[in-house]
């Protein structure tokens, strides 16, 4: 159990896929102007990244023992049939958040979180339970980062932010002062 318990904790706060692995980069920065948007999109990913921990272990398995050079490929198969899903789902119960979402919602198959969270659980063999946990506390990692920036963001805009550092250098800023807050926490757990 403490294992499980380490394994969470570290992919939620110390080893966090955007802010320790600078992964997924791409929604953190483009979607991260508004908290519920954030928010949302931030389970979307969650939700993928449990399906994609689930279809990887299955793959890994009982399929890619016999052809192992095909584990990116199936797993970029994966995500994107996932995404396509969500996509469909999205569009057809929230058609506001649709079109909130725009691109960004498509981009996630190309997020280099969602890949590397397969990666990374097969590399470091986790089981079925072990990757599930693992999908877990990076979804909720990845939420917590989009939804600590959005807000972060939003009170920005609120504020008299000198002209110099407006926009983009300001979240970058804000995004580079997240990552040294998490790194904080990197001797809570050392079993990750």
């Amino acid at each position: 159990m403490d294992s499980l318990i380490g394994i969470f904790i570290g992919a939620l706060l110390i080893n966090n896929f955007v802010l320790a692995y600078f992964l997924g980069i791409c929604p953190f920065l483009g979607v991260s102007s508004n908290l519920e948007t954030s928010f949302r999109l931030g389970l979307a990913s969650m939700f993928v990244m449990m399906v994609t921990a689930l279809c990887a272990w299955i793959l890994n398995t009982f399929l890619l023992i016999y052809a192992p050079y095909l584990r990116l490929i199936s797993f970029i198969v994966v995500i994107a049939s996932t995404v396509q899903f969500i996509e469909m789902a999205i569009k057809k119960l929230s058609p506001a958040l649709f079109r909130a979402l725009g691109i960004f919602l498509p981009l996630i198959t190309t997020n280099c979180a969602i890949l590397g969270l397969a990666i990374f659980a097969t590399n470091r063999g986790y089981g079925f339970v072990e990757g599930m946990v693992y999908a877990l506390g990076a979804g909720m990692g990845f939420t917590l980062a989009m939804v600590l920036l959005a807000g972060l963001r939003e009170e920005c805009e609120l504020s008299d932010v000198p002209a110099l550092i407006e926009g983009t250098a300001m979240n970058l800023i804000i995004a580079g002062i997240l990552s040294m807050a998490f790194m904080g926490f990197a001797g809570l757990f050392s079993s990750t």
